[in-house]
């Protein structure tokens, strides 16, 4: 991080230092008094509990100074010895404000993703791309939202190049927010689909909310966008900048002769308007993961990469935890753990990757609930069911009280209901799994975070 001072903290909050110098300098910022706070600046936010409670913790950790809020400062204030204190109204917005300042700092180009699936995939892919040229920072974990964006940028420094941010949303207005922070200068919008309509209810919403990043970006700068995805014609009428689009069907960017592997894993004739196309090879499983390289490949050729860099760079990426990582056991079982997040576009696509991979056993599905869906939950589940019967799954376990309609909806469109298993939670099912689990079975287990099924995927992993 780029040092920042007291005072320069203090000016962009429009807080008041009430402790300390205004020379005092930080080099780094910490919301969570049992990290390494040497030197930082703590921040203490609202959780479960009340943030301030642990300022005494930062202090002795080694932070230079915290904030505190106005209508607590008369009780927390006094916890500072030679430490600055900077009293805001509120911590989380003094969040946003520093990063929104320190970004000014950076001269790296800055690059947002967002999309309803495939962003941290592609996030990830660009890191590996870019980093064979560039000093690149990006997104950790899920740190995606409006406390994990500023500390994102936090992470970027003089000597950063390229910065790459997720950007995850929950309502109109959100991306926009966390865009005034960001301001990028390129920005991804990896498709729309049918995540959290719960809270949006209509996929015309959900277009509309992911468009505030691609209106975010300036004149000068780059929209990438997916030329398959129906809402792209719509969204690409919020650009000022130029755009370039990627697909399999269409696009300025493509990929063809589609092929995969033993393990599901991708390969394809990247195409960038070159006398050459060269083959890619995916490390990561899922012909859907096609998508999410074109559209890095379309960042990189901005960029001054070559295909041939692209070609290398994503041969060497893997998957995040919980994203289509795949394991193998010791008697030839092999997992597909895609257990971080579910919907409907990115549920199909998983199966189809496990239809993919070639077995002398089963392939046995693992689906939980999937959550923030809304009104459409029960007919998003019930499709699931019938796509799990038309794909020719041997086995369905569902986990969960809406993947019961999922189950009911596989019977009725012809599956052996001997081989349709319903589990109230992911504990029941990881246990039923450790003795139904056969050598040479293909196992997908995926479902929305808050199933928690990768426990049945470390009690495979331990077989």
């Amino acid at each position: 991080m780029i040092p920042l001072t007291a005072g320069e903290i203090a000016d962009c909050t429009e807080g008041i230092l009430i402790k300390g110098q205004s020379d005092a300098m930080v080099h780094g910022v910490s919301i969570d008094s049992r990290a390494r706070c040497i030197d930082s600046l703590f921040i203490p936010l609202k959780g479960k509990r009340d943030g301030h409670e642990f300022i005494p913790n930062a202090l002795r950790a080694g932070a230079s100074g915290f904030l505190v809020e106005s209508k607590v400062r008369n009780k927390f204030a006094d916890f500072a010895g030679p430490q600055f204190v900077i009293e805001v109204k509120d911590c989380l917005k003094a969040l946003q404000n520093i990063a929104r300042y320190y970004r000014t700092k950076l001269s790296a180009k800055v690059i947002g993703i967002t999309g309803s699936t495939g962003k941290t995939t592609t996030k990830d892919m660009l890191n590996c791309v870019l980093s064979q040229k560039f000093r690149v920072v990006s997104t950790d974990r899920n740190y995606n939202n409006e406390i994990g964006v500023p500390l994102t940028i936090f992470r970027a420094d003089n000597k950063t190049q390229v910065l790459i941010v997720e950007m995850a949303m929950r309502g109109i207005g959100q991306i926009k927010e966390l865009a005034e922070i960001v301001k990028p200068n390129i920005g991804v919008l990896t498709n729309i689909g049918q995540a959290h309509l719960e809270l949006l209810g209509s996929e015309e919403q959900i277009a509309r909310a992911k468009a505030e990043l691609i209106e975010s970006i300036p004149e000068n700068g780059l929209v990438v966008l997916n030329a398959d995805d129906l809402w792209t014609p719509n969204i690409a009428t919020y650009a000022s900048a130029r755009t370039v689009t990627y697909g399999i069907a269409g696009g300025d960017i493509r990929g063809t002769e589609i092929d995969v592997d033993e393990l599901g894993r991708a390969s394809f004739r990247l195409n960038t308007g070159g006398k050459v196309a060269y083959v890619v090879r995916l490390a990561v499983p899922g012909r859907h993961n096609v998508y999410n390289a074109l559209a890095v490949s379309a960042v990189a050729i901005q960029l001054g990469l070559t295909a041939d860099d692209i070609r290398i760079g994503l041969s060497n990426c893997r998957p995040s935890s919980m994203r289509m990582e795949i394991f193998s056991t010791g008697d030839n079982v092999i997992i597909l753990n895609d257990t971080y997040n579910a919907n409907p576009t990115s549920m199909q696509a998983a199966l189809s990757t496990l239809k993919d991979i070639p077995t002398q056993g089963r392939h046995i599905a693992v689906l939980g609930d999937m959550l923030e869906l809304g009104k459409i939950s029960g007919e998003a589940h019930r499709q699931i069911g019938e796509i799990v019967a038309s794909l020719g799954i041997n086995i369905l376990v569902s986990v969960g009280v809406e993947s019961q309609i999922m189950a009911e909806s596989a019977i009725k469109s012809g599956m052996n209901p001997k081989m349709v298993i319903t589990c109230k939670d992911a504990e029941t099912a990881a246990h039923l799994l450790k003795q139904l689990v056969m050598p040479g079975d293909v196992v997908l287990a995926k479902a929305s975070r808050g199933i928690g099924l990768e426990v049945v995927v470390k009690a495979l992993v331990k077989i």
